[in-house]
């Protein structure tokens, strides 16, 4: 061999040996994950209703997380309320595609729903791959003035009336102020969701509710701001900002022997408190099921903690009066794994206390019925669109809770077509029907 067919020969195998040196397993991995993402679409299973503060984190979450992926999926949301986002922990976790492909929007409560043992959660909440959370929530304890409670001391002497939507913080924090501090709450149960128990509280049906700081205050920013609002409490580890300006006091605040039932120490109590409030402190979290492969667990929590910290995303949630702290998918782990291993003795004595047990009412919500031709339809029938008086309207359209017929005749969602006259009976527009039923 001549020795410039050596030279050639010779340069050769380094570009090849530099070639394959380049093509680490990193960047190998991250090829295939973009290959694999390219002109797929993401669903974010989100378990609570639309209108909430889950769901517009979830939306908004939808518009900035495909630029951060690799291979730029497109996303779309569904909402899969129920059981306080047990039903849809439960879909992300035994029925979903275990590709990464579907995202849960879960409900931080549902965790401790399935640590305390709970008959719903069929999930075990350590194998979830947590992506981590938008933000780390401060709760407040709400209620109107006409109820006559105004201040925090206000619970232990007169009654509240609270709404709940399910087995989460709407039922869990007043159950454990009664339980355990002597409050004096009454309960209204069976809302579908949060923003029927604001729609309840503009009613005067109930006098408040336990929820998020950030999901309260927009609905009610009038009734604030005219001062016919009381925030009673923080519901937090820490002091939020916000609301330490206003003056609300600490939960921790009424935490002393003054209050403290008999049974219970001072720190025995502050203990409950805190283990409850962990799960506070997940925030607005999302998860992949068990069995997604690691890679695109990996680039998927990267992409998460790229958009939740990216500037045009923050702007867009501070936009809707949403707050952003976000929390890492190896801490919301981390907190996971803390209520796991809490003696199990703790846990038994903790699921007692957020059984409600003071007086509790059935809420019967009055279904309306709308009636229209359909003008248009989405997602394959998920979504039906009807001009009622002029105005079109919509309902969410569940394959499993939606009785559908055509002509009397039970039938699929799919086979609704524009032009058909149906009727919607549903709490009201937007809201998920009960019944659908159409000629044509």
């Amino acid at each position: 061999m001549s020795s410039k067919s050596m030279r050639v020969t010779t340069a050769l195998a380094f570009g090849i040996a530099g070639l394959l040196g380049a093509m680490t397993p990193a960047a190998v991995s991250a090829d295939a994950v973009a290959d694999f993402y390219k002109d797929k679409r993401i669903k974010i299973v989100q378990g609570s209703a639309p209108g909430g503060g889950y769901d517009t984190y979830a939306r908004t979450l939808a518009r900035h997380l495909p630029k951060h992926i690799p291979g730029n999926p497109r996303i779309l949301v569904q909402n899969m309320p129920g059981a306080g986002g047990i039903v849809a922990a439960n879909y992300i976790y035994n029925v979903a595609p275990q590709d990464g492909t579907v995202i849960g929007g879960l409900n931080r409560a549902s965790p401790m729903a399935q640590i305390m043992g709970h008959s719903g959660p069929r999930f075990d909440s350590q194998k979830f791959h947590w992506l981590g959370s938008v933000t780390n929530e401060a709760g407040v304890l709400a209620v109107m003035k006409s109820s006559g409670v105004t201040k925090l001391e206000d619970i232990f002497t007169k009654t509240a009336i609270m709404g709940s939507s399910g087995p989460s913080d709407t039922l869990f924090f007043p159950a454990i102020i009664n339980n355990v501090l002597g409050g004096k709450f009454q309960l209204v149960v069976g809302y579908p969701s949060t923003t029927m128990v604001h729609l309840a509280m503009a009613r005067n049906e109930v006098h408040g509710l336990s929820q998020s700081w950030s999901s309260f205050k927009i609905p009610h920013v009038k009734e604030l701001k005219a001062g016919k609002v009381a925030v009673l409490a923080q519901l937090s580890l820490k002091p939020h900002p916000e609301l330490t300006k206003m003056g609300v006091p600490m939960i921790f605040d009424v935490i002393d022997k003054k209050h403290v039932l008999p049974g219970f120490t001072v720190e025995e109590a502050k203990n409950l408190f805190r283990l409850l409030l962990t799960s506070k402190a997940m925030g607005r979290p999302y998860a992949l099921g068990p069995k997604v492969p690691m890679d695109r667990v990996k680039a998927l929590r990267a992409a998460f903690m790229a958009t939740v910290t990216d500037p045009a995303f923050i702007k867009d949630a501070n936009v809707q009066g949403r707050d952003v702290s976000p929390v890492s998918g190896n801490e919301v782990q981390q907190m996971i794994a803390t209520l796991a291993n809490t003696p199990k003795a703790t846990i038994k004595k903790l699921e007692g206390l957020i059984q409600f047990k003071g007086k509790v009412t059935k809420v019967k919500i009055a279904l309306a019925k709308h009636t229209g031709k359909v003008t248009k339809t989405k997602k394959g029938g998920r979504r039906i669109f009807i001009d009622y008086k002029g105005k079109e309207v919509k309902a969410k359209v569940s394959g499993s809770r939606t009785k559908v017929t055509i002509n009397g005749k039970k039938t699929k969602r799919k086979f609704i077509k524009v032009g058909m006259t149906c009727t919607f009976t549903y709490p009201g527009p937007g809201q998920e029907a009960k019944r659908v039923d159409c000629k044509g």
